[in-house]
């Protein structure tokens, strides 16, 4: 069966710097797109990344742009959010979740359990 498990999270300092990680398994990882998502405390789902099944395009949020960067290893089926010059409003519960074509942008059907980011002083 499909399994999406993240790690990584923690607690940053504004300015600071994470690098999360999702490994997957239970399906042809390198035929899906990939894709980060997360919830801050009592507000919705908000899309942060995707990347294509084959590298050849990511995309990401307004609000991350610049600061996050999704990338992926096909040969490890591993899919990474490196999260640079971090503010108070990152702090969420971070999901990993799976494409439903290599090319879907925001069709996801497997999610992981989350990995907590906080970024505070």
């Amino acid at each position: 069966q499909v399994q999406l498990v993240e790690s990584g999270g923690g607690l940053a300092q504004p300015g600071g710097s994470l690098r999360l990680s999702c490994a997957a398994s239970g399906f042809t990882f390198s035929s899906y797109a990939m894709s980060w998502a997360r919830q801050a405390p009592g507000k919705g789902l908000e899309w942060v990344s995707t990347i294509y099944s084959d590298d050849s395009d990511t995309f990401h949020a307004d609000s991350v742009k610049g600061r996050f960067t999704i990338s992926r290893d096909n040969a490890k089926n591993t899919v990474s959010l490196q999260m640079n010059s971090l503010k108070s409003e990152d702090t969420a519960l971070y999901y990993c979740a799976k494409g439903t074509s290599g090319r879907s942008l925001f069709m996801c059907d497997y999610w992981g359990q989350g990995t907590q980011v906080t970024v505070s002083s």
